[in-house]
């Protein structure tokens, strides 16, 4: 399996890396969020701009862009506007959420985009391939908030990503019960041995399936997500404990 280097972090090998989001809704908000990264074990910073009061103004949202990657140093940014059907905090047209992330990929502030599958077949390989031309890597994502999708399809979406060239294939998932941990991580587990070429990044959300973002060097998902300030998705934990854990079972490997 082939890993992925952004900047100075090779994600695919080692412990899962670990990707903070930032939630502010202003400019002031989300730069006071970045200025305490230096002290944490962060490896990826996440900007939700879903949650950013000004998103569907393209030059507000560039210089707010270019003040993060600022503020940011050499730590790998991902944008990401979650729309609200997968979880976000807006509703976006499809052309409007096409626009936004052509203009982010170009800019050279970010990093990664965030992708999400079901967005429409064409719009995603477009925005991946549009991506890839700056030089930008992708996460092509799915998120269920009501329920964890059979194993079969789990794995169907995530060969569906990679089928699509997405750097990062990402599914998120909401446990209804125990047993539906073990199918995301057996979900997992297959995908990483069977079909990726690439790393992959999965999740069971919700106090549930927090044992999901732990484990993921032994099951195959290469990233995890964790709270600095406020988090993103029910179950973050706060990165430095975050960071303890996976460094105790990275040892244990």
């Amino acid at each position: 399996m082939k890993t992925i280097q952004i900047r100075n972090i090779t994600i695919g090998e080692g412990r899962p890396k670990i990707c903070v989001p930032v939630v502010g809704q202003t400019e002031e908000d989300i730069l006071r969020e970045a200025s305490g990264f230096a002290s944490l074990p962060v490896d990826v910073v996440e900007w939700r701009a879903d949650w950013f009061q000004d998103v569907f103004d393209t030059e507000k949202v560039l210089h707010t862009a270019k003040a993060l990657r600022s503020a940011l140093g050499e730590l790998p940014l991902l944008f990401t506007f979650r729309t609200a059907k997968e979880g976000g905090e807006k509703e976006i047209s499809a052309e409007a959420y096409r626009k936004l992330n052509l203009a982010l990929a170009a800019s050279g502030f970010v990093d990664l985009i965030d992708v999400e599958l079901f967005s429409g077949d064409e719009l995603v390989k477009e925005l991946i391939r549009e991506a890839h031309s700056h030089g930008v890597k992708v996460i092509a994502s799915n998120h269920d908030f009501h329920k964890t999708p059979s194993k079969e399809e789990l794995i169907h979406r995530l060969r569906l990503m990679q089928d699509f060239d997405a750097d990062l294939p990402k599914i998120a998932v909401m446990p209804t019960c125990r047993q539906d941990v073990l199918t995301l991580l057996s979900a997992t587990l297959e995908m990483a041995e069977t079909y990726a070429d690439r790393p992959i990044i999965t999740m069971s959300m919700s106090g549930t399936g927090v044992i999901s973002r732990l484990t993921g060097e032994f099951f195959g998902s290469a990233l995890t997500f964790g709270a600095a300030t406020k988090a993103s998705a029910p179950g973050q934990i706060p990165v430095s404990e975050l960071e303890t854990v996976l460094s105790v079972i990275h040892k244990s490997c």
